[in-house]
């Protein structure tokens, strides 16, 4: 026997009323595939969620990153439930394309129908192509222009970055143009973040990398940092500013902060150390829940990551339905608008709770409409 699946619970019998749905071990003796796939939700549609590639993954932080999908997926008001998949492998060392197609037959009942497999750690539009290549295009998301996908590549999460920025400022009265902004991370989320703050007028005055940060408090010339990183592959080779480390990047002077790369990049070493009024959480988990509630007992808003960084999974729904390339943007733009100001409106002593008020109750909401609640 080449592999086996084996379905660990069905329904909404397991850990919570919510999920997960099933737990699903995937091994391939032929390609040396150890995986495994968790899809928490299918209350609202097919779990979606993304496939990484690392060595060190556990079944326990893939539940808790589906659960995070069927979060993220429901406050995006797109119909899709929450998933995530791990094949437990060093990416650098790995014939991907090999594991990929042995995950890809595998789960070939449930792909597409149950499951959409998206990008994640070291998976992108070449992986994504290869499942779609072994089954069929509805199976993935992010794949190829060239195939007729929408790959993350186009910037989506990051202009809906932008949007989520620009519209939590209308939502209080105030304009994006001026504002100060730093931005933790400047590969693709934080690039396309910044391009588009900058084109909405926002003053961009310190982005970092994994090399620095750079800072002038005058602003950065965007177009011309993005010349001096691809070239140089670093912010800290752009001349007109301080070169700082990356760790203060939080501490500048600026009216916003975007964290937008690591997880825990605000904790309870630095967050006193936060000058900005408003914290846009771009990157998954940048802050702990307690230190976002202690931030925003003292006078700060948060604006959470499953809320600001739904760009790319509003684009792989946009994928699914075959939409352009503009359509998609237009649909981002769209609901990460009315979510934020959805969020906004609700918001009384912490922002999350807002979000994930709003988010449970789509979710309640489809499960009563299948019968599974009472």
């Amino acid at each position: 026997m080449a592999g086996s699946i084996v379905k660990v619970c069905n329904g909404v019998c397991c850990s919570d009323s919510y999920g997960p749905a099933y737990e699903i071990n995937v091994n391939d003796r032929r390609s040396g595939l150890s995986a495994f796939l968790v899809i928490d939700n299918i209350a609202r549609g097919p779990g979606k969620g993304g496939i990484r590639m690392v060595p060190d993954a556990t079944k326990e932080e893939v539940r808790g990153l589906a659960r995070a999908m069927t979060w993220k997926n429901a406050l995006a008001d797109i119909p899709f439930g929450g998933a995530k998949a791990a094949i437990v492998v060093d990416p650098h060392k790995a014939n991907k394309e090999s594991l990929l197609r042995g995950f890809a037959k595998q789960l070939s009942l449930i792909m597409g129908n149950l499951y959409i497999a998206g990008p994640d750690m070291y998976t992108g539009e070449r992986e994504m192509a290869v499942l779609a290549d072994e089954l069929s295009f509805n199976v993935s998301t992010g794949k190829p222009s060239s195939m007729g996908g929408l790959p993350h590549e186009l910037g989506s999460t990051g202009y809906g970055v932008a949007v989520a920025t620009s519209t939590m400022l209308d939502s209080l009265g105030k304009d994006i143009e001026g504002m100060s902004v730093a931005i933790e991370g400047f590969g693709n989320v934080g690039t396309f973040t910044a391009s588009y703050l900058h084109s909405m007028g926002a003053r961009i005055v310190a982005v970092s990398d994994s090399k620095g940060a750079i800072y002038n408090k005058e602003g950065l010339d965007i177009p011309k940092l993005m010349e001096v990183k691809k070239k140089r592959r670093t912010v800290t080779a752009y001349k007109k500013g301080r070169v700082l480390p990356s760790t203060k990047l939080f501490e500048v002077s600026a009216d916003i902060v975007i964290p937008g790369a690591r997880p825990n990049a605000i904790n309870e070493k630095n967050y006193k150390k936060v000058k900005a009024k408003y914290i846009v959480e771009a990157a998954n988990i940048p802050i702990a829940h307690p230190i976002e509630k202690l931030l925003e007992k003292a006078g700060k808003l948060v604006l959470p990551d499953f809320l600001v960084n739904a760009g790319g999974v509003i684009s792989s729904w946009a994928e699914t339905r075959g939409y352009t390339k503009d359509e998609m943007f237009s649909i981002v733009e769209n609901k990460i608008r009315n979510n934020t100001l959805d969020v906004m409106a609700n918001r009384k002593a912490y922002t999350r709770d807002a979000a994930m008020k709003i988010a449970r109750a789509r979710v309640d909401d489809a499960m009563e409409k299948r019968g599974w609640l009472h």
